[in-house]
């Protein structure tokens, strides 16, 4: 059974996966959560398009604004929301940030690395494992993202064809 409250967080980070795909970004959001006071203490959505910058993940950039806000780069026992699976790098930052919970949604078989993948967090040389829990709200995520490239091809084949 789903927790209320973990979806309720999932879909403010679905609205920032469907703002980075209005902005041409991959539709991926993440926000970090104090469980102390229910709070949103930074949120981001994907941008290495428009900020030229490859690490410019939805989880690396809350993680930052985190840590900005708190002064802190450990957010031990904070939550870290996101609409995908991370990444390695992401799972890594995760892991540094000493994250207390993960939650995320659709999962990602090329991409991922906590239950997909390299499971980083399952390796020896991890240092810090969070609390993981998957599938929250993962159809609405992996919509988004399906409709996404699919509209993304369809434009190549359109400037293909028209010779743009």
């Amino acid at each position: 059974m789903t927790n209320p409250r973990d979806t309720r967080f999932m879909q403010a980070a679905l609205r920032l996966a469907q703002a980075a795909a209005e902005a041409g970004e991959a539709p991926i959001g993440a926000l970090i959560v104090d469980p102390a006071t229910d709070s949103i203490v930074a949120q981001a959505h994907n941008r290495p398009i428009a900020g030229h910058d490859p690490t410019a993940h939805a989880e690396i950039l809350a993680l930052r604004a985190a840590a900005e806000t708190l002064g802190n780069y450990r957010l031990t026992g904070l939550e870290l929301y996101v609409t995908l699976e991370p990444c390695a790098m992401c799972a890594g930052a995760i892991s540094h940030a000493r994250i207390g919970r993960l939650v995320f949604g659709a999962s990602d078989e090329k991409g991922g690395a906590v239950i997909s993948g390299t499971r980083f967090f399952e390796q020896p040389t991890c240092h810090w494992r969070p609390d993981v829990v998957s599938g929250i709200l993962a159809d609405e995520g992996a919509a988004l993202l399906k409709d996404f490239f699919r509209a993304r091809r369809k434009a190549k084949a359109v400037e293909r064809r028209d010779g743009l």
